[in-house]
């Protein structure tokens, strides 16, 4: 039997739970620290996972809950009573708050929220209402700001006050805004030191200060973003009342969270799934996706079963199918991952699929040329017989030419169509090369049938 010192850290929480010793949970989650912690609750039960939560004190449970995945600190708070779970969201990040609210049922939230102080589930409510993919999904509102007529001193003995609720602030600056709270200058931290107490900050802000809108998309962000090193950034609404700051790690971990979405959904997994969910919901999810791609590879096969004479005939054309196939799948797979890109910055719209067509058709001509002969000399090389290479390299050559050409405009025409790109642009280019590689090798093969079958 294993000794205590070898079992895993889950299982030994799992134990300790079953044991009914809270303090030892206690240390053993202060020694892990919140990353291990976090890994090690992911292994539990849904209610050994909710029993660990409730153990700890809130702010440590606030930890815990951030460095889990969204998907999996929601399935935590649902098995919370809702005082419980208010205290817990209390401590954590408003923008972190937010994500694990949102994915909330209307009832539960509600019963949350009634059980938070007003301020904190007014921010909440804001925040929430938000789409998780604009500037107020991702700020924070956790802010200094400050009224026109304060003096420096005034600001600084602020500061004093309430230096341990501060400390938990990531920003360089604090701001000005008026009695409606709309946004008149920012306040740096350095001239607010350096400048004697009686002075109204009115007089030392930073005017006019650059600033975000609310519903500004992460498309837009990414510009204002490349083109400035800040830190974090206003964020204003339609009103041009200070809501948030926008902090450029934040908008940075968004750009991945997308990446990440994106890469998923074109391989299949439409929402997001982590192993500790349940085993018949993880296979539900990803056999609706599969179960429709038989459909799609039928198409294919439709097309071998069309030319199995011809197939029959000249076996050898077998070996080369999947490379023909894969190859120019691959050759698609760039030209679509270039397409998502330029949306994403903006740098294309739907309406350009003659521009995108044009550019990765010159692509598709150089790449096909030089991956058809390669292809060629192969084929010629295991086959003996001239025509064959020139069939099978030719076929290479022009599905290449109309992969790339397809993988750059069928984003653009799912996006025009309102469909979400990274989900459908992939099994299409699949079938669509498949059928169009496997048509061009079998036909060009019959069509050259005599020179083949006499080289054999």
């Amino acid at each position: 039997m294993s000794s205590e010192l070898d079992l895993a850290p889950w299982v030994k929480l799992e134990e300790l739970i079953e044991a009914g010793e809270p303090a030892a949970v206690l240390a053993e989650i202060d020694v892990l620290g919140p990353r291990d912690s976090a890994r090690a609750i992911s292994r539990l039960s849904a209610e050994g996972r909710a029993q660990i939560l409730t153990l700890l004190e809130p702010e440590k449970a606030a930890d815990l809950l951030e460095e889990l995945p969204d998907a999996q600190a929601t399935d935590l708070v649902r098995h919370l009573a809702p005082e419980v779970a208010a205290d817990i969201l209390s401590e954590m990040s408003s923008d972190e708050s937010a994500d694990v609210l949102g994915e909330l049922d209307e009832e539960q939230l509600e019963e949350i929220l009634q059980e938070m102080d007003r301020e904190a589930a007014e921010d909440a409510r804001r925040l929430v209402s938000y789409p998780a993919d604009v500037a107020g999904g991702l700020m924070i509102t956790e802010l200094l700001a400050f009224p026109e007529r304060a003096t420096t001193g005034e600001v600084i003995d602020d500061l004093r006050r309430h230096a341990d609720e501060y400390a938990h602030y990531s920003i360089q600056y604090s701001y000005v805004v008026d009695q409606e709270r709309k946004l008149l200058g920012v306040l740096p931290l350095r001239d607010l030191l350096m400048t004697p107490a009686l002075t109204p900050i009115h007089s030392i802000m930073i005017k006019n200060p650059l600033f975000v809108c609310d519903t500004d998309s992460l498309e837009s962000l990414t510009e204002f973003f490349d083109e400035r090193d800040f830190l974090g950034v206003p964020v204003l609404d339609a009103e041009r009342r200070l809501v948030g700051v926008l902090r450029r790690r934040d908008f940075r971990e968004a750009l991945g969270d997308k990446a990440q979405q994106d890469y998923l959904r074109s391989q299949g997994i439409v929402e997001e799934e982590l192993r500790s969910m349940p085993l018949w919901l993880r296979s539900k999810r990803r056999l609706s996706w599969l179960s429709a791609n038989i459909l799609l590879n039928l198409c294919g096969a439709t097309v071998i079963a069309f030319y199995q004479d011809t197939l029959a005939q000249v076996i050898a054309l077998a070996v080369f199918l999947p490379i023909i196939s894969d190859m120019s799948g691959c050759s698609g797979n760039q030209a679509v991952a270039v397409s998502m890109r330029e949306l994403s910055l903006g740098l294309i719209k739907p309406l350009d699929l003659v521009h995108v067509w044009l550019k990765e058709a010159s692509v598709g001509i150089i790449n096909g040329l030089v991956l058809g002969i390669l292809i060629a000399v192969v084929a010629l090389a295991y086959e003996g017989n001239l025509f064959f290479g020139l069939v099978v390299g030719a076929a290479l050559a022009l599905n290449t030419l109309l992969a790339v050409s397809m993988g750059g405009i069928i984003p653009l025409a799912m996006r025009r169509l309102r469909v979400d790109p990274a989900l459908a642009s992939g099994p299409l280019l699949t079938t669509i090369t498949d059928m169009c590689g496997f048509f061009l090798i079998l036909s060009l093969a019959s069509l050259f049938m005599p020179y083949l079958a006499g080289g054999e």
